[in-house]
């Protein structure tokens, strides 16, 4: 199966499980900026998520990302990511894997909240799923022929600092990455700045499919800040971002069109995802082995 397809075939699988329970708690609308909150200990998440986009004179691709996001204590949340894309008049391949472990640094809340990320990535250099942007990123790097990029494998480690703010029910966070290619070229510097609210703060009487507070709406800022031999914003790829999500029961789905703002950023993206949490999953893998 094409991973076009395996994209689809999740996604229409994980929309199929909308009648289950309700979440304990509502999900930010974001796709690049991460936020303080952890996984629920012993619960997985399974998200599909898409982007596509089309550099300047250059063929359109979509690129598929299957996550599998597991909390394994409460200040430890450990995600799996697997990679694949499909260009136009090209090919569809898959592009690699990436492994994410986020700390929560202080577990009670303050005023500001710290979170420690760090991923391991084992990609193609035909992986277009951007789910960041730093150094000097560019849609240029979308016009190498499938062939040709895929000859091409990195290994390199992602760091974050991330950290982020919840008062009168927005939320506001900030992220600086940091991204060396263990191959030895110098470190990549990039930001991601994002704010949302829910559309309303106060539960309807009824539970309804599309009451306001099912909603969230924000907007994302994200871009590259060059590397260490030149951190600089100039030739680098700024993006902006609204993003739109929507709850219904474990489900959450979330969109958003992206707009690039300099020469070197894709001029329009769309990017677009479907999640599901399994409540109490890892307990219920252990009582298989009791």
């Amino acid at each position: 199966m094409s991973t076009a397809r395996l994209f689809c075939v999740t996604v229409l699988l994980v929309s199929a499980l909308l009648a289950d329970r309700v979440c304990e708690a509502g999900e930010r609308p974001y796709f690049v900026t991460y936020e303080q909150t952890m996984e629920e200990p012993g619960n997985l998440e399974i998200e599909a998520r898409g982007l596509t986009a089309s550099p300047q004179a250059g063929n359109t691709f979509l690129s598929g990302v299957t996550e599998f996001e597991y909390g394994a204590k409460g200040w430890w949340t450990t995600e799996f990511y697997l990679d694949g894309q499909t260009t136009q008049n090209e090919s569809t391949l898959f592009t690699g894997f990436r492994w994410e472990n986020r700390f929560r640094l202080l577990m009670k809340e303050h005023k500001i909240n710290p979170v420690f990320y760090i991923e391991y990535e084992n990609i193609s250099g035909a992986d277009k799923s951007l789910l960041e942007v730093v150094g000097f990123d560019s849609q240029y790097d979308g016009l190498v022929p499938n062939r040709q990029a895929s000859r091409e494998w990195e290994h390199e480690i992602e760091t974050r600092l991330i950290l982020s703010s919840n008062a009168n029910g927005w939320n506001i966070s900030e992220n600086f990455l940091a991204e060396k290619n263990l191959a030895g070229n110098p470190w990549e510097f990039g930001y991601s700045v994002a704010v949302s609210r829910p559309l309303a703060l106060l539960a309807s009487a009824n539970e309804c499919v599309f009451c306001p507070e099912n909603f969230q709406a924000g907007v994302e800022f994200y871009g590259g800040l060059g590397t260490t031999d030149r951190f600089t914003l100039h030739g680098t790829s700024q993006y902006v971002a609204p993003t739109l999500s929507w709850q219904i029961h474990n489900t959450v789905v979330k969109i958003s069109p992206t707009i690039g703002m300099t020469s070197a950023s894709y001029p329009v993206m769309l990017r677009f995802g479907v999640s599901y949490e399994f409540s109490g999953f890892g307990r219920k893998v252990a009582s298989l082995f009791h």
